[in-house]
């Protein structure tokens, strides 16, 4: 096992809880034209660009919208809902402790600026305990989860060799990206998601409570 120095953590459904915010925006969307969005099509927009997550609606559910109109019609909703977004059980307990500790942090996300200032208006001291945040409108992020460009943008402001970097993630396409990396990756799958779409981890958890970072050479307790 490598010696892990270095955690790089996804956000959405990671860190925060904003999945049932999505699914709720996208049901409304899909709604107006008689279509119904299933935990199916969210497996599939999971961890990606917000872009990238309107083309495969659009596709998949045959909506009479270009992408770029679906993004529209989801940020006119989406962004006073995003506040209230609460800490995934143990995000805030995890990531205290290990800064209390000295080990470097950051949020890799497909998230862009604007939707990610939304979600954090709550939260900005918690973010001082990052020492990087990589979004997805990030320029240096040139393909978006599953690539690995921004766990790898990353690595490289951390200081670190991807080798030495543990991600936690939630999504499957996270979890590819961060083995693409050549990372070593810790799932943590909502209750719905299937087991088998996380078959790539080197680790599957129910819950950031449970993490045993001594398993990964970190600290004897989280």
């Amino acid at each position: 096992m490598p010696k892990i120095t270095h955690l790089i953590y996804d956000f959405d459904g990671l860190l925060l809880d904003t999945e049932p915010i999505y699914c709720e925006v996208n049901q409304i969307i899909a709604s107006r034209y008689g279509k119904t969005f299933t935990p199916e099509i969210h497996r599939m927009i999971m961890g990606r660009q917000a872009l990238d997550c309107a083309q495969i609606l659009v596709r998949v559910l045959d909506l009479p919208l270009t992408a770029e109109e679906h993004l529209q019609a989801r940020n006119e909703i989406i962004f006073e809902m995003l506040p209230r977004a609460q800490p995934m059980p143990g995000a805030l307990e995890i990531t205290r402790r290990f800064y209390a500790a000295g080990i470097p942090q950051a949020i890799a996300t497909s998230s862009a600026s604007v939707t990610f200032c939304k979600k954090t208006l709550h939260y900005q001291d918690w973010l001082t305990q990052f020492e990087v945040i990589v979004l997805g409108d990030d320029a240096a992020v040139k393909h978006s989860k599953p690539a690995p460009d921004s766990f790898l943008v990353a690595a490289q402001r951390l200081g670190a060799p991807p080798e030495n970097c543990l991600v936690l993630e939630d999504s499957p396409a996270g979890i590819k990206a961060a083995k693409a990396a050549g990372m070593s990756a810790v799932a943590v799958p909502a209750t719905h998601m299937e087991k088998s779409l996380y078959a790539e981890a080197d680790e599957i958890i129910e819950s950031l409570q449970i993490f045993d970072s001594a398993r990964w050479g970190l600290l004897a307790k989280t």
